[in-house]
């Protein structure tokens, strides 16, 4: 189920920019398939139907299919309806959602593609159709010869292709991807961990390849802007939108639905509108919750799961420290660790884990867990607990928002016992610092810093709240070298969403790590501290 609607659609241009040019570059003879790959509810049908709605040319036929649990039969026939009907739709004849009506009207226009469908349907109604996949998206080839228009297949939730029956269905649609130049493919799924080793292994492809495109939620700026516009009758303070972008973690889904709730309720009502919500069992993100963890309760490893889930919403996240606490082997835990990670419930950065959907981890935490743990089944009291804990958890945000840059990052180095975490695809040792101490940069870019001790490195960071600039990498370089220690880690932390490319290139080149704003909340999150929301 999808909240971000189509008709309520935010930002997303830069997608929809992509998606616009790699479209036309058909007609240019250029062809690139894209893969579009996110988390369940971050927004990427919408993306696809926004663009739907507002692309027109002539000569290019799209066909958007949710691929689905039914039968093969049901799958072909929906395939060859969308492809006639979307070709017949600028013909200016009367159109009917019937394959035979679809069938009849396009035959003079189309008469050896409609040939084929036919064969096509034959084949099914004998259930003699081992080929029939490959037949189907051949279809597209065949409708192209005749008429010089280009086709846009696009398979919703493509891994779901898998239980239709189709024989060899990787192996066939391979070689189609390889021969048809004038069908542009675009795939989408919300189960990321399989989705791309079905693309590195199976539709890894020399021509015919896809284009990756991670769709992310919100930015901080963004989601700001998205919740300042639909709470706009409200006039709600910026601690409020703050808030709400951290708890929401930017996913348009829980932005909306929260948003919509407060401008019912008229007031600055949070607490009574998340205990609607999230507590109630009518609440729509409860019932999302329950529905969402049944895949674990018919496993073997019911138990196993969902007890690893509820250790790391409450911050117990490496998987030594949950085998101990659950008493069993550390290997026994790293396989179901696996299949979480497989399932897409959870990342992975080094040695730590993170449930994605941040809202859940609080369902999790707050209300799924003391249900199963309550004697008495109390409601009033489970209640009365839920709103304490959500109260502690907006007091300990606003707290730590008051604090500067350079104390919240103090306090997390604090933490650091010498793990592995990953940021933009870098590992990095975490030393635990004997001793953390604050600079001062006696330059005007760049004002304060910290540095921290270990027994074999020393890490020295700076902060800058502004952009960074190729300058400000020069000046830091110059301050680090103040510091004779050969094992250094230098580090510049921006408050921006973006760092330019050349800036980068220049922290590169002087072997210095550049943080955004983005990778500080990453860090944060993996140690239960609130996002910095600037």
């Amino acid at each position: 189920m999808s909240f971000m609607t189509k008709d309520k659609f935010f930002d997303r241009e830069d997608y929809l920019e992509i998606l616009r040019k790699r479209i036309l570059g058909l007609k240019e003879s250029y062809r690139q398939n894209i893969a579009i790959i996110g988390d369940e509810s971050v927004g990427k049908t919408s993306i696809i139907f926004k663009f739907l709605n507002r692309f027109q040319d002539n000569f290019i036929i799209t066909v958007y299919l949710e691929v689905r649990p039914e039968t093969q039969a049901v799958f072909v026939k929906r395939f060859i309806g969308v492809l006639l009907y979307n070709f017949l739709v600028n013909s200016g004849t009367y159109l009917q959602e019937d394959l035979d009506f679809l069938i009849k009207k396009s035959e003079r226009y189309i008469p050896k593609t409609i040939e084929k469908i036919k064969v096509i349907l034959s084949a099914l109604s004998k259930r003699k159709a081992d080929w029939i996949f490959a037949e189907l998206l051949s279809l597209t080839e065949s409708l192209h010869r005749e008429t010089d228009k280009f086709c846009v297949v696009i398979f919703d939730e493509f891994l779901n292709l898998e239980t239709l029956g189709f024989k060899n269905l990787y192996r066939e649609w391979s070689k189609l991807l390889i021969l048809q130049k004038n069908t542009m493919h675009i795939i989408v799924s919300s189960m990321k961990f399989k989705a791309k080793g079905v693309l590195s292994k199976n539709l890894s492809l020399l021509f015919g390849n896809f284009e990756v495109i991670s769709v992310l939620p919100f930015d901080i700026r963004t989601s700001e802007r998205y919740l300042a516009e639909r709470l706009l009758a409200l006039s709600p303070k910026r601690p409020l939108l703050d808030f709400l972008v951290h708890f929401t973690g930017g996913y348009p889904l829980y932005l909306e639905v929260i948003s919509a709730a407060l401008s019912k309720s008229g007031q600055d009502n949070l607490m009574g509108v998340l205990e609607d919500l999230i507590f109630e069992s009518s609440g729509i993100l409860h019932q999302r919750f329950s529905n969402y963890i049944k895949r674990f309760l018919d496993t073997n490893y019911s138990h196993d799961y969902l007890s690893i889930l509820y250790l790391i919403s409450g911050g117990r996240n490496k998987i030594k420290d949950i085998a101990h606490i659950l008493r069993k082997p550390q290997k026994e835990m790293a396989a179901r660790v696996h299949h979480l990670l497989e399932v897409d419930t959870i990342t992975r950065s080094g040695d730590f884990l993170k449930i994605n959907d941040r809202v859940l981890a609080f369902w999790l935490e707050f209300v799924y867990q003391e249900r199963l743990q309550s004697l008495t089944f109390d409601a009033k009291n489970q209640k009365e607990k839920f709103r304490q804990n959500l109260q502690k958890l907006i007091h300990v945000f606003y707290q730590e928002a008051r604090k500067s840059l350079l104390e919240r990052c103090f306090e997390v180095l604090r933490l650091f016992e010498d793990e592995l975490i990953q940021v933009e695809r870098k590992k990095i040792r975490l030393n635990h610092f004997r001793e953390i101490k604050s600079l001062e940069f006696h330059n005007r870019r760049l004002k304060e810093g910290l540095i921290g001790r270990s027994h074999d490195s020393v890490w020295i960071m700076a902060f800058k709240r502004e952009r960074l600039c190729e300058d400000d990498i020069a000046d830091f370089s110059k301050e680090c070298k103040k510091y004779r220690h050969k094992m250094q880690r230098r580090i510049i932390v921006t408050l921006q969403d973006e760092i330019d490319a050349n800036t980068k290139l220049r922290a590169l080149e002087e072997k210095i790590w550049t943080w955004d704003i983005h990778s500080l909340n990453q860090i944060l999150d993996l140690f239960s501290k609130p996002w910095v929301i600037a």
